[in-house]
This record gives C-alpha cells, structure tokens and sequence, in this order.
C-alpha cells in the first residue's frame, strides 16, 4: 500500500510539473538547451555547428539566412517565421547533412 501511495504521489509531482506555461522538457524559452525543436516556445532548435550544444532559438525573420523544415528537429539556421517561404535550392547531399541553407522571402509578394 505504501508503495502504491509513493508512486501516486510521484505520478502527480510529474504530471504538475509538465502542466506548468514554461516546462522541464517542452515549452522552452530562448537559450535553453534543447534536444528537438518540438521542445522549444519557437520551435527551433539551432546549434552553430556540429559539435556545439544545440539551443532554443528565434525563428529566421524576411531576409535572413534559413533552413527549409525537415525530419532532423535540430538546425543550423533556423526555419522561417509564419508567413515566410525558405527559398533554397535542394540536394539530396545537402538535405542528408542538413546543410541547404537560403533566404526567408514573404510569398506573398
């Protein structure tokens, strides 16, 4: 019965602490580090380079350098903003290795 209670009871100390606005694992504000996009507020993870720490960063505004959505989570330039097509020229090399990189133009122009 004991045990039971103590599971109960860690169960709940879990399920508060997802249901908090700025989570442990999901809802992650800027610069927190990060595993997945689908963790971060803006749904970009973004890491400089390969060996770096990946982290929770602002989405590519009109006119800055972008990566187009894919299956990784984890960018080296993050995706777009709403609104705003990632104009990029793809390969199948640089898909594999995350590298085709464009700008961010507002499609309805």
């Amino acid at each position: 019965m004991e045990k039971a209670l103590v599971l109960l009871l860690l169960a709940f100390v879990l399920v508060e602490s997802f249901s908090t606005q700025r989570g442990l694992i999901f809802n992650l504000n800027n610069g927190e580090l990060c595993v997945q996009s689908a963790q971060c507020k803006s749904s970009c993870c973004h890491r400089s380079s390969g060996l770096s720490l990946a982290r929770c960063a602002d989405k590519a505004a009109e006119n800055q350098e972008c990566s187009p959505k894919h299956i990784y989570g984890v960018y080296y330039k993050c995706p777009c903003e709403s609104g705003l097509t990632c104009e990029v020229d793809r390969t199948i090399v640089g898909s594999i290795t995350n590298s085709d990189f464009g700008i961010c133009h507002d499609s309805r122009r």
